[in-house]
């Protein structure tokens, strides 16, 4: 074990060594190229040709230990690796010719040869440590920056075709696809998703708090464990909460949405994600404000976390925040007090099944940045919503399962910025819906309780049945 833990610690030295023949073997190179412009420098390009060629053979030894965790694809190392040591070899040839003064004849050929391969290795490499398509990225744009479609029938859809295995992609797939496998895991096919990597399962089919998946990302993001990395676009509370609900449903890859049970804190996420606005790409959400801002206090971030709050930026470009008392909730009454440090930073905040009440959200008010709250399966009544009339940014406003009524929620009309309001499961009155519907005309409310008729095309409608509560 010591060995190979020996092994695997000089293997890691290959990133930061790479660097070093490749910039010496384009300096030498470039030299040979405008030597007849630059006669004067000529005689260094031997010297930089030699340890140029000793650095790239010490980056070959390196790689190919750091090749033996097997959390890379093994035909992509492949071709890297030969690549490489074809870099050193004609590096160490090209020297040997300059030496015994034979270069004459070959040295534009070679010159342009070893920039080349060090442009096609340095590719495949990028490729293995960043993902496929590393190098074209900026062109076509990065996966996990794309916003998720709108998916017109969300009942229709297939949970993983369609949601899951999208997501997957877009935010999992650079670390564990088919060209990277930190930690050994894979997430792009079904059959290595249940596999798990080296620790073990990756989920645990109807048990999501049990599921590595799961608990990594909700782990602080100062967390070595969290997953994704810190510098990696994260996952939405909303994201999360829809792995979560595959694991829980028995992480089927072909049954349909409208045959998995529908607990009332998903059903405002289905919906979301039919309308568009479930911001799952967080670089283009219309709730993240432009404004720059300073990032928030590490003291207050770590108190949060240490507490068991999740805490993860909604942007890489932007220092605003998302916080989730998802694994806190019983605690949320007394740690809500702990955000008032990041009034400035925070934007969406997730309270769901928390023991937040009417008194809870006074503290609630002070947050004036918040463009989405989610109050679902709370206390909160009529008297706790008049406290978030302060929230002139509110956008998204979660109260599925509550016991607010139309006389609470009509507080709320003159919010600028409310665009959707999920009330499913409330004490709103059904024959209340015309006069809310002209108070809020251009928020959408959402009665939930959706029905999915069969005909006898097999053709399903889903519709939303607006008398139910």
């Amino acid at each position: 074990m010591m060995i190979l833990a020996f092994v695997d610690f000089i293997g890691r030295f290959h990133p930061v060594l790479v660097h070093l023949p490749i910039g010496v073997l384009l300096a030498a190179c470039l030299l040979q190229l405008f030597a007849k412009r630059f006669p004067l420098l000529k005689p260094s390009i031997p010297v930089l040709l030699f340890w140029g060629a000793m650095a790239a053979i010490v980056s070959c030894i390196t790689g190919y230990l750091l090749s033996l965790s097997g959390d890379y694809d093994g035909d992509l190392v492949t071709q890297h690796q030969w690549l490489g040591i074809a870099t050193a070899v004609v590096s160490l040839i090209f020297y040997l010719l300059n030496r015994l003064s034979l270069a004459s004849g070959y040295a534009g050929f070679s010159a342009v040869t070893i920039i080349a391969l060090i442009t096609v290795t340095g590719h495949l490499g990028g490729s293995l440590t960043h993902g496929a398509g590393y190098l074209t990225e900026g062109i076509e744009g990065d996966p996990a920056a794309e916003a998720a479609k709108p998916i017109p029938n969300i009942q229709e859809a297939v949970l993983y075709a369609d949601v899951v295995q999208p997501l997957l992609k877009r935010k999992c797939y650079s670390c564990h696809g088919s060209s990277k496998q930190k930690g050994k895991l894979r997430l792009d096919e079904e059959n290595y998703i249940l596999k798990g990597g080296k620790d073990g399962k990756a989920i645990i089919s109807g048990k999501p708090d049990e599921s590595e998946l799961i608990k990594r990302l909700l782990l602080p993001l100062n967390d070595d464990d969290h997953m994704p990395p810190k510098e990696k676009p994260q996952l939405t509370p909303n994201e999360v909460a829809i792995l979560s609900w595959w694991v829980s449903t028995g992480n089927s890859f072909t049954k349909k949405v409208k045959e998995l049970p529908q607990t009332d804190k998903i059903k405002p996420v289905l919906a979301a994600l039919q309308s568009g606005s479930g911001g799952s790409g967080a670089a283009k959400n219309t709730d993240v404000p432009d404004a720059e801002i300073s990032a928030a206090g590490g003291d207050a971030v770590k108190k949060l976390t240490d507490a068991g709050i999740m805490v993860v930026p909604v942007s890489n470009e932007k220092n605003y925040l998302s916080v989730s008392f998802v694994t806190a909730g019983s605690q949320a009454r007394e740690l809500v007090k702990l955000l008032d440090p990041l009034e400035k930073q925070l934007v969406w905040l997730k309270l769901d099944g928390s023991n937040i009440d009417d008194a809870g959200l006074a503290a609630i008010a002070k947050l004036e940045g918040l463009t989405r709250l989610y109050l679902s399966g709370t206390a909160i009544t009529d008297a706790g919503l008049q406290h978030l009339k302060s929230l002139k940014h509110l956008q998204v406003l979660n109260l599925v399962g509550t016991k607010v009524t139309e006389k609470g929620l009509v507080q709320l009309k003159t919010l600028p910025a409310l665009r959707a309001v999920y009330l499913y499961k409330t004490d709103v009155n059904k024959n209340a819906w015309a006069q809310l519907k002209q108070a809020f005309p251009k928020t959408i409310l959402d009665s939930g309780g959706y029905t999915v008729p069969t005909l006898v095309t097999d053709t399903t409608l889903v519709t939303a049945d607006q008398q139910k509560k």
